[in-house]
């Protein structure tokens, strides 16, 4: 079976979240299986440089307004993901001094759709044949970048021609791809697309919906996200949508990266450890204290947070519990970057206690690790959460995850009760989206803190979950099997 996986970025060459980390993680996964499969990118900098021996497949011609700047398409290698990979070549579209959906101000560039267009529209051209040694038996289009990979698919089909089919895997809801009328016009799909029945939202273009709406399997990163998105709260506006298509929607839960994330193997950690010698984690979390300049006694729980700075990560809950948090003699290490007061407010934090609050601002990916190693306590308080992936690491790492019970956090952390100490917990989880709840979380940590052989009991289990990548790619083969043709199957 032959897979095209059509995403904006991959891990470890270009990542701004959790979408790069599967795009990087599932072609291995799925090659294991026996699955041929290959990527198509955008040619960002980043991208281009970790390619491989390219070579030109084709000049591309794209209908509209995309055809404004030069494109070719490259064929190539990135061995840093272990993936054969084709790369759209258009330094006009994608070589620019900011990041690779916005500015250096934080802008989104004006000239997105055409920029995410011209991958969604490739990505159909490879499955007409654009390269004739190979065409894909199945697309997978990730998140709203590559909403318009089903889109051109339908408009090429109307030729009658028959196409593969697609996968649209949606990572978080709330990013949409929302842009004016006038883009539409922009783009040369067939004008009758821009419909309710289409691509059009309350007048606007909507690069998700176009992904919800054409392809015929939907998925998402989790199966709590996926029953959540399809109500109004979660819904972002395509609640109505996702619930016409409940029959063809699923969650498939992320996996963790073992060639990353295993305390084990990590070369990014001062010690590596395993569930039955933890020695190794005791003297990350020394070093850890040592590079933070947390001083005093080593008592407390040290708690960390690696995350973007949003609303949705219910960050504003954790400055509002820090104090209750310190008094109780736990410290706090902050990895993460975003909101601009959200920001402010941690650094005002870590000035004002130094000794026992630690700030980093932006992103550093050895630091993350050490962090999760050298942290007990992994907090993810997220007002909703698609998968999440740090508390996926912090059970890898023995490092306990605090969460909300909301999206993949539900489906991944067991909480800690008196009847659940010697069955499934492997956590802390609360319900209401308040800081009076996450404090309430935070003292049945210090108790269960305060008994070193339940705490280990707890720790030893979370390390011994099995999240790896083999059962998800199980379950996106066989969703990419339902898509083909009896007489195609092998």
């Amino acid at each position: 079976m032959r897979i095209l996986q059509v995403c904006a970025e991959i891990f470890p060459l270009l990542k701004t979240g959790g979408l790069a980390d599967v795009a990087g993680a599932l072609p291995p996964a799925l090659g294991a299986l026996g699955a041929g499969l290959r990527v198509l990118l955008p040619g960002f900098d980043a991208i281009l440089a970790g390619l491989e021996s390219p070579v030109e497949v084709a000049r591309l011609q794209p209908p509209g307004a995309m055809g404004s700047h030069p494109a070719r398409l490259l064929r190539g290698r990135l061995p840093a993901v272990g993936v054969d990979a084709y790369v759209i070549d258009a330094p006009g579209w994608y070589r620019r001094t900011g990041g690779p959906y916005a500015d250096a101000g934080q802008q989104p560039y004006a000239d997105n759709h055409l920029r995410f267009g011209l991958l969604g529209w490739t990505a159909a051209e490879l499955a007409q044949g654009l390269d004739a040694s190979w065409q894909p038996d199945v697309l997978h289009a990730h998140d709203w970048h590559a909403g318009l990979v089903p889109a051109w698919l339908q408009a090429a089909a109307m030729s009658g021609r028959k196409l593969p089919g697609c996968v649209f895997t949606v990572h978080n809801l709330a990013y949409q791809g929302l842009f004016p009328r006038a883009c539409f016009d922009a783009l040369g799909l067939p004008a009758h697309f821009f419909s309710i029945h289409g691509v059009e939202f309350h007048g606007h273009l909507n690069f998700m919906k176009a992904g919800l709406y054409y392809a015929e399997r939907v998925t998402t990163v989790s199966p709590s996200y996926a029953r959540e998105i399809q109500a109004p709260e979660q819904g972002c506006g395509l609640d109505g949508l996702l619930r016409a298509r409940a029959h063809e929607l699923s969650g498939i839960l992320n996996g963790v990266d073992a060639a990353v994330w295993d305390p084990a193997t990590d070369a990014l950690l001062p010690a590596r450890y395993t569930a039955d010698d933890l020695a190794g984690k005791a003297r990350c979390r020394s070093a850890l204290r040592r590079e933070l300049g947390l001083a005093g006694k080593a008592e407390g729980p040290l708690y960390c947070v690696v995350s973007r700075l949003t609303e949705q990560k219910g960050l504003h809950l954790v400055l509002q519990a820090l104090p209750a948090l310190l008094a109780d003699g736990g410290q706090f290490a902050l990895l993460g970057s975003g909101d601009a007061g959200l920001e402010a407010a941690f650094r005002d934090a870590a000035a004002a206690t130094p000794d026992a609050v630690a700030v980093r601002l932006g992103y550093d990916e050895a630091f993350a690790h050490r962090l999760i190693a050298g942290s007990d306590v992994i907090l993810v308080p997220s007002h909703y959460e698609p998968c999440g992936l740090t508390q996926l690491y912090g059970l890898k790492y023995g490092t306990l995850p605090l969460v909300r019970r909301v999206g993949g956090l539900a489906d991944t952390v067991a909480d800690t009760r008196l009847e659940t100490l010697d069955t499934d917990a492997t956590g802390f989880v609360f319900e209401e989206f308040s800081a009076a709840a996450l404090e309430r979380t935070l003292q049945r940590v210090q108790a269960l803190h305060r008994r070193p052989a339940e705490w280990r009991r707890v720790r030893a289990r979370g390390m011994a979950r099995d999240f790896g990548w083999t059962r998800a790619a199980t379950e996106y083969l066989a969703l990419y099997r339902s898509l083909m043709p009896m007489s195609a199957l092998p």
